[in-house]
């Protein structure tokens, strides 16, 4: 049986309180963000939903999908969106030596930066599964990254779960400055599709806003 947060207990964000697991503001902001990506046929989807409602996101991409797709990595960035570094190759820091999860950390930096031209006001690193070790974490942020978590789980990437389960678990669950874990993954697809629209209909109507981390 799969086990995760779909609410990051208070606990988990005390004892790791150097990750950045929401963003507390004075306005009506929530914080919309896409991990593993840039894919084609739900990247670009996901950027027409997101530019009818006027929001902006974060997408934390995968190395090797910002090489294979350059274009739509560009398309994120020109529209208006912000980035962060996802690993090159999605790897689980559990079960990944430091050097070599290092290593692939700037893997991914060399291939967003050939694809940019521009200086990034801050550089962000989600690690995939949410699973990275000490040693791992001090030495990213040693090289200037900011760990961005989530205080709420979509899990859209569970293909066990309906759809409207899957909508309920962020609905349920947002509140202002929450940081929501969205995938534009083949994987997700399936419940994104009827997630988001409804998710960004929600948010508007409530006139909450969705800014970049």
């Amino acid at each position: 049986m799969k086990f995760y947060w779909i609410k990051t207990n208070w606990f988990i964000k005390k004892i790791f309180s150097n990750f950045t697991w929401d963003v507390s503001n004075a306005g009506n902001t929530v914080y919309l963000t896409f991990d593993d990506g840039p894919i084609p046929e739900v990247t670009e989807w996901v950027l027409a939903e997101l530019k009818k409602h006027g929001f902006k996101a974060t997408f934390f991409s995968i190395g090797e999908n910002i090489t294979k797709h350059p274009k739509i990595f560009k398309k994120v960035i020109s529209e208006g969106h912000s980035i962060g570094n996802h690993t090159y190759n999605h790897l689980n820091g559990w079960n990944t030596s430091t050097e070599d999860y290092i290593e692939n950390v700037a893997r991914c930096e060399e291939a967003i930066s050939k694809n940019i031209n521009l200086n990034l006001k801050s550089k962000l690193f989600r690690p995939p599964y949410g699973k990275i070790k000490t040693a791992q974490s001090k030495a990213i942020q040693k090289l200037g990254y900011k760990i961005i978590m989530w205080d709420v789980l979509s899990a859209d990437f569970d293909t066990t779960i309906s759809r409207k389960q899957c909508l309920d678990n962020v609905l349920s669950n947002v509140k202002p400055g929450s940081i929501i874990v969205f995938h534009d993954s083949v994987k997700a697809f399936k419940n994104l599709e009827y997630v988001l629209p409804k998710t960004l209909a929600f948010l508007k109507e409530k006139k909450i806003n969705c800014d970049v981390l």
